[in-house]
């Protein structure tokens, strides 16, 4: 709990405390409100949630470069106000009666604006929060808000649905979203160098690009993910339900995809106390162990089977998490980072439709099983040709401990 004694952090994480657990309950009561305003159309669903999502990707190559640009604190204020704004113009709309399938589409759309300025600065700032030896316990706390109320906030969501309807639970996810920009406004971090002036946003883009180009490690992985995530979004994401319902049932799925997120939580634990060192080594053959339950689910959908090999596959998906967070925050230069990291969420976004789309013909044509097992076979491939790389298996830790001297408490 060592990062937790820095004024910055602190406030930092409960900040994050506030959004995650909003954002948490917030996909189950949008779901609920699109299919109450628009009388059960899962096609009007499908249309809010891509309103987010397109211009999300589209523009979080443009939010890399803000967010390198300005204070990282401030980019992050502006876009939870602004998602305050949004989410909460919804809520008062679904409440009132008066929504319509339009203004949820619009609303959405501009959350998603918004949202690509803020995942890389949130994602580029915690760095400058914490000395550089409490970096994994600092990304192993904030591992453990997210995964801790990713179980508890959909079923919280639920029960706010049915008792008190959708909309109440958009707004409570308005109000952590106007909490997380106050708690920001108490973090101080000092004023970074100032960059060169007169760079215009291509320039800046095509100089992230170079280094994401030029950095072998950095490549490789994004690439490999775009496969993965791919494979995640689909076969098992996408597939998976329609598969359980003719094997284990929906309740199995369900404690499948449980076990995977305790995987998770158990992992964070030991991340808290035991050092990673090789970072990508240890991280990539963690994540190939994401394979073998998709393999298992089409080869032996055995129940028990299924729940023990998603344990282990979420430990092992926590274990990259960890470290792929601590290459990029401990080897890419400070004031490029968020640019990085956008090329690395794009990389990571933009397949996933492609999985979700391919996999319903392929299951026709060849079966959901077949389909699942190769899956999990080229999951584990991809994983094992990323260790062809030296520079992802050698790259070590980072010894140095210069870091930014987080505030007094």
């Amino acid at each position: 709990m060592a990062p937790l004694r820095g004024r910055n952090f602190r406030f930092y994480f409960a900040s994050r405390f506030a959004n995650t657990l909003g954002s948490s309950m917030a996909s189950v009561a949008l779901a609920f409100a699109v299919l109450e305003v628009t009388d059960d159309d899962p096609a009007a669903l499908g249309l809010v949630l891509a309103a987010h999502t397109v211009p999300m990707v589209v523009l979080l190559l443009w939010g890399g470069v803000l967010a390198d640009r300005l204070p990282r604190t401030l980019v992050l204020q502006v876009s939870n106000l602004t998602s305050a704004a949004s989410q909460g113009a919804i809520a008062f709309l679904v409440i009132t009666g008066a929504a319509e399938l339009w203004m949820l589409i619009a609303l959405s759309a501009v959350h998603g604006v918004v949202s690509a300025a803020g995942m890389p600065a949130m994602a580029g700032i915690l760095p400058s929060l914490v000395p550089r030896e409490e970096l994994q316990r600092a990304n192993a706390l904030m591992s453990l808000v997210r995964s801790g109320l990713v179980i508890v906030g959909p079923t919280v969501s639920a029960l706010l649905v049915v008792g008190v309807g959708a909309g109440w639970g958009l707004a409570i996810d308005a109000v952590t979203w106007l909490v997380s920009a106050v708690l920001l406004g108490f973090v101080d971090l000092p004023a970074r160098e100032p960059r060169e002036t007169g760079a215009s946003t291509w320039s800046e883009l095509r100089e992230g690009w170079t280094y994401v180009r030029s950095t072998q490690w950095l490549w490789v992985v994004v690439l490999a993910f775009g496969v993965l995530n791919a494979i995640h979004a689909g076969p098992w994401s996408t597939l998976g339900p329609l598969h359980a319902k003719d094997t284990i049932g929906e309740e199995g799925w369900g404690l499948v995809l449980s076990a995977e997120a305790v995987g998770l939580l158990a992992m964070t634990l030991v991340m808290l106390r035991v050092p990673l060192q090789r970072p990508l080594l240890w991280g990539t053959l963690g994540v190939s162990l994401l394979g073998v339950p998709i393999f298992v689910f089409g080869a032996h959908p055995s129940l028990l089977l299924l729940v023990v090999v998603a344990f282990v596959a979420g430990a092992g998906t926590e274990v990259f998490s960890m470290g792929w967070n601590l290459a990029m925050q401990e080897n890419v230069p400070d004031e490029m980072l968020s640019r990085v990291y956008s090329y690395d969420m794009l990389g990571s976004f933009v397949a996933m439709p492609v999985g979700q789309i391919a996999v319903g013909p392929l299951a026709i044509a060849f079966g959901s099983g077949n389909v699942l097992m190769v899956s999990g076979a080229m999951y584990v491939l991809t994983c094992l040709l990323v260790l062809l790389s030296p520079a992802v298996r050698r790259l070590p830790r980072v010894s140095t401990t210069s870091a930014p001297e987080p505030a007094a408490p």
